[in-house]
């Protein structure tokens, strides 16, 4: 499987889903992970508010190749597509809805 397309977008290929139509919320997590249990529903719920937002939750230790080639050093990391799948925004540790709404309200 192949890290990032040439340009460096991530697409469904990479990342084992659907991209949402207007932006994309990817989750790294790890099991044993409690931020990454409030992150996703964090997610979850904002990705259900906007019309045209997904949220895709990748576990980091299934997926090392991605994790390495993202240079991603804990979990929960989230990064913010666009709709062609090129990341505009990042953070690791658990968000604050607010900080995701404002984060997709660069990509909208």
């Amino acid at each position: 499987m192949r890290e990032a397309d040439e340009d460096g977008r991530l697409g469904a290929r990479e990342l084992g889903a659907d991209l949402g139509e207007r932006a994309t919320l990817v989750q790294f997590s790890s099991a044993f992970c409690a931020p990454c249990r409030a992150t996703r529903r964090v997610l979850g719920d904002v990705a259900g508010l906007v019309p045209g937002v997904a949220h895709i939750e990748i576990d980091a230790e299934a997926r090392l190749d991605l994790v390495r080639a993202l240079d991603m050093l804990r979990t929960p990391t989230v990064l913010v597509l666009d709709a062609g799948g090129r990341v505009v925004r990042r953070a690791a540790g658990q968000p604050r809805k607010a900080d995701v709404i404002a984060a997709l309200g660069e990509v909208l």
